[in-house]
């Protein structure tokens, strides 16, 4: 079952649960401050604050003493196994995860999911899915198995969006063209780049853009391609059940054989067993 609402709560609200919940809870505050907690960790999470919950585990959560206000998203259900991958690295203990990473430019994309998953989250089967509701406090339950399944399908997207976008400091000294190519290759690694390609997309020539390439980050753009394509596909491994050639070919690889050679120098392992040491997915 799914579980979902949206509230805007005073100061002097809380909620205590000395036995935790038996589902996960994710919180997304848009507004205001909450303080949360969990066995012995804390936070305070202000707009743009994905908090996440384990179940199990003893929390709370209300207003964050002197704020005016708390306006929040919240949902109760159970994880998909997949999303573990995604939170691991935003771990703050005793199943406390604060993904506070994502940036402002994705804010509008995870409160439109918010209203998605509340709609879908009330779809009958029979008739046309209602359209996007307002945040007006209405709690919604998914009883059926599509309305769950689509409500968990907006809410991987949400953890998704939040826990993807880590936004970094420029590097000082880097050129701003050699730093949107590093972009473009993060963004699609399995995409067909060239040092043509990319330097056409940065304005410059191809001998130009791979000599100041090199010599701003310490290796060449292919050499930089390379790498992304093998984080992706350790990405991938860890967190899908896709099947190795598939693993390849969406990283970029054109052979299979290749690929797994240079997995295995990057690694230490070819990508089968990787996945069994790493993978979190289970269909």
């Amino acid at each position: 079952m799914v579980v979902l609402g949206h509230f805007d709560q005073t100061p002097g609200y809380g909620v205590n649960r000395p036995q935790g919940s038996a589902s996960w809870l994710f919180t997304w505050t848009t507004a205001g401050r909450g303080r949360l907690w969990q066995g012995g960790a804390h936070t305070s999470a202000g707009a743009g604050a994905l908090v996440v919950l384990a179940p199990g585990v003893p929390h709370g959560y209300g207003v964050e003493p002197g704020a005016r206000h708390w306006r929040f998203w919240w949902a109760h259900c159970q994880a998909r196994p997949s999303w573990a991958a995604w939170l691991r690295p935003h771990a703050a203990g005793h199943g406390m995860y604060v993904v506070t990473s994502a940036p402002a430019g994705v804010h509008g994309r995870v409160e439109a999911a918010f209203r998605r998953m509340h709609a879908d989250a009330r779809w009958t089967g029979t008739e046309a899915p209602p359209e996007g509701s307002p945040p007006d406090g209405q709690v919604a339950v998914a009883h059926g198995s599509a309305a769950r399944e689509l409500a968990l399908c907006a809410l991987e997207e949400i953890v998704l969006l939040t826990t993807a976008a880590r936004p970094t400091a420029p590097r000082p000294g880097l050129d701003a063209r050699i730093r949107r190519a590093q972009q473009l290759i993060d963004a699609d690694p399995g995409a067909p780049h060239t040092v043509r390609s990319l330097a056409e997309g940065v304005a410059l020539s191809p001998s130009r853009f791979a000599h100041l390439f090199s010599s701003q980050l310490g290796r060449s753009p292919m050499r930089a391609l390379r790498e992304a394509r093998l984080r992706h596909a350790a990405r991938l491994l860890e967190s899908t059940d896709l099947p190795v050639e598939r693993v390849a070919a969406a990283s970029g690889f054109v052979s299979p054989f290749h690929f797994n050679r240079a997995f295995r120098e990057r690694y230490g392992a070819p990508p089968g067993a990787y996945r069994t040491t790493h993978g979190d997915a289970t269909g």
